[in-house]
C-alpha cells in the first residue's frame, strides 16, 4: 500500500474531463510536513475538486504519478528556507528556474502562500504567476481564467491573467531600486495595458478552513486540524501573522466549528486547533465545554500557541483530560522593557501565573517561545529571561521547562521590517543555553546562521 492510499479523504475528488488540464501542485519539502499544512491540503483540495483539472500532488520525497505535458506547476510557498528545494524539483522536471527561459511548451509555474504574499520580489524571476493573499475565492478564479486561454501563446495567457485581482506576473512589471542592495524604489507595468497595482486579496467570510485529509503518515500523525481563528489581534511589532493577514477573523461555534469538528472525530480521534491566537476567539469557553463532553473523552486534543494570559486551570485540564500533556506560549523575552519594545502586553506575573494553573490543571510540561536580537535589546535583557525562567522553575516545582529560541528576522509589512539581523543574537543564544541547561531547564535554540539566511530570503537585501 502505497503513502498516498493510506489517506483518508474528508472530500470527494472529482472525476476530471476528458480534455482536463494537467496540472501539479507541489510543496516545497517532504510528504510528511507538506500533508500537515492545512494550506497546502486546502489547495489541492479545491484544485481536486474541479473536474476541469487532473491535478497530481509533488513532495521532495515522493509524487503521485505525473502528467507528461503539465500546463500549470503549483508551488505552496510557506517558509523561506524551502526556496531551495523549488529549484530543486523544477529541474527534476526538466523546466527553466528563470521565467524568461520558459518557452510555451513549458508549464505556467504559480505560487502562492505565506512567504509569496508577504514579499514577492525575492521569488519574481522564477515564477510566471503568483497568487497574492487568501485563496478561497482567488483560485477559482484563476483557473477559470486560464481556462479562457488555455489554447492561447504564453504571452496571451500572462497579460490575461494579469487582468485578476490579485494575480501578479512579474515578467510584466519593471521593479527599480535606490540601490543595488537597497529598497524598492517603484514597481511599474510595462505598459498601459497591465494593472498598476495588484491588490492582495482577502478572504471576508467567517467559515475557515479544516483538514480535507488525514494520515498516520503526517508529521502530526492521523491530525484532523481545525483553524479557528485567522490573523491576529495583538499586532506584536515583529509577527508577520498579525500583520500580513488581517482582520481578524472567528469561525462561529454552532454553524461552522461544531461541523467541522464533528465531521473530523468521525474518522480520527487526534484533533488540532490552529490559529495565531485560537484562545481569543470569543466562544472560546464554549470550544472548551463542548470538548469536554463525555462523547469526546477519547479525543486527543491539540491547541497551537495560545497567548500567555488566557491559560485558566480550566483550559489545562481540558487539554490534560484530553491526552495532552503540554502548552506552549510565547513570551518573546524575560524583559518586560522587551516586551514592550515589541508590543507584547505581557508581565512576568501572567507568565508565572500561566504556568501555575498548567500545573494545577494537570499538565505535565509547559514550552515557551522566545527571541533574541530584538531591536533595542542588551545583553541585560537576555540576563532577565534566565531570571524570568528560574523564577517559573521556583514557582512550579516539576513542571517540565522548555524554552525554544530563535534570532529575530525582520519580516515584510511589519514595522520591524527595516531592522536587520543582530549580530549579537549568536553569542546571546550560547549565553543562555549555559545558564539555561545548569538550571536543568531544556533550552531549544534556532540556528543563527539559518536566521540570517532566513532574513535574506525575506527581504531579499543585505541583513
Amino acid at each position: 500500500m502505497t503513502v498516498f492510499q493510506q489517506e483518508h479523504l474528508l472530500f470527494t475528488p472529482a472525476t476530471a474531463e476528458h480534455n482536463a488540464i494537467p496540472a501539479i501542485f507541489a510543496f516545497p519539502n517532504e510528504y510528511t510536513i507538506g500533508i500537515t499544512s492545512l494550506g497546502f491540503q486546502i489547495v489541492w483540495a479545491t484544485l481536486a475538486m474541479r473536474s476541469d483539472l487532473d491535478v497530481r500532488r509533488l513532495f521532495t520525497d515522493l509524487s503521485e504519478p505525473l502528467p507528461r505535458n503539465p500546463e500549470l506547476l503549483g508551488f505552496s510557498v510557506s517558509w523561506e528556507l524551502d526556496y531551495i528545494n523549488i529549484f530543486n524539483l523544477l529541474e527534476s522536471l526538466d523546466i527553466p528556474l528563470h521565467n524568461i527561459e520558459r518557452q510555451d511548451h513549458h508549464p505556467l509555474i504559480f505560487g502562492g502562500g505565506t512567504v509569496l504574499t508577504a514579499n514577492p520580489e525575492p521569488f519574481a524571476d522564477f515564477f510566471d504567476v503568483i497568487l497574492l493573499g487568501d485563496g478561497e475565492d482567488l483560485l477559482d478564479r484563476f483557473i477559470d481564467a486560464y481556462q479562457q486561454v488555455r489554447q492561447a501563446n504564453r504571452e496571451t495567457k500572462l497579460r490575461h491573467l494579469a487582468q485578476v485581482p490579485g494575480i501578479y506576473i512579474p515578467s510584466l512589471y519593471e521593479v527599480t531600486y535606490y540601490s543595488p542592495d537597497g529598497e524598492i524604489k517603484a514597481i511599474a507595468p510595462i505598459d498601459s495595458d497591465i494593472p498598476a497595482e495588484v491588490k492582495k486579496q482577502t478572504y471576508r467570510g467567517n467559515t475557515l478552513s479544516a483538514s480535507t485529509v488525514v494520515t498516520e503518515k503526517a508529521a502530526w500523525e492521523n491530525i484532523y486540524m481545525v483553524e479557528v481563528v485567522r490573523s491576529c489581534p495583538e499586532m506584536c511589532r515583529f509577527c508577520l501573522a498579525s500583520y500580513l493577514t488581517l482582520p481578524f477573523r472567528t469561525a462561529p461555534l454552532a454553524t461552522s466549528l461544531i461541523p467541522a469538528i464533528e465531521k473530523g472525530l468521525k474518522v480520527t480521534n487526534r484533533l488540532g486547533l490552529l490559529g495565531a491566537s485560537v484562545t481569543q476567539h470569543p466562544e472560546f469557553e464554549a470550544i472548551l465545554d463542548y470538548l469536554s463532553q463525555p462523547i469526546y473523552q477519547d479525543v486527543r486534543l491539540s491547541i497551537a500557541s495560545v497567548r500567555t494570559n488566557t491559560v485558566t486551570e480550566k483550559l489545562a485540564s481540558t487539554l490534560a483530560n484530553r491526552d495532552t500533556r503540554s502548552i506552549t506560549i510565547a513570551v518573546e523575552s524575560g524583559s518586560e522593557k522587551v516586551r514592550q519594545i515589541v508590543n507584547k502586553k505581557l508581565t512576568n506575573e501572567e507568565i508565572i501565573q500561566a504556568a501555575i494553573n498548567a500545573k494545577a490543571g494537570g499538565l505535565k510540561a509547559l514550552k515557551l517561545y522566545g527571541m533574541v536580537g530584538i531591536p533595542g535589546e542588551e545583553m541585560a535583557d537576555v540576563q532577565e529571561t534566565v531570571t524570568m525562567m528560574s523564577a517559573i522553575k521556583q514557582a512550579v516545582p516539576g513542571l517540565r521547562l522548555t524554552l525554544g529560541c530563535s534570532t529575530f528576522v525582520p519580516k515584510s509589512h511589519t514595522p520591524f521590517q527595516w531592522f536587520g539581523v543582530n549580530s549579537d543574537a549568536k553569542k546571546r543564544l550560547k549565553y543562555l543555553e549555559k545558564n539555561l541547561r545548569q538550571q536543568g531547564i531544556d533550552f531549544r535554540p534556532e540556528s543563527y546562521n539559518w536566521s540570517v539566511i532566513q532574513a535574506l530570503i525575506s527581504r531579499a537585501i543585505a541583513v
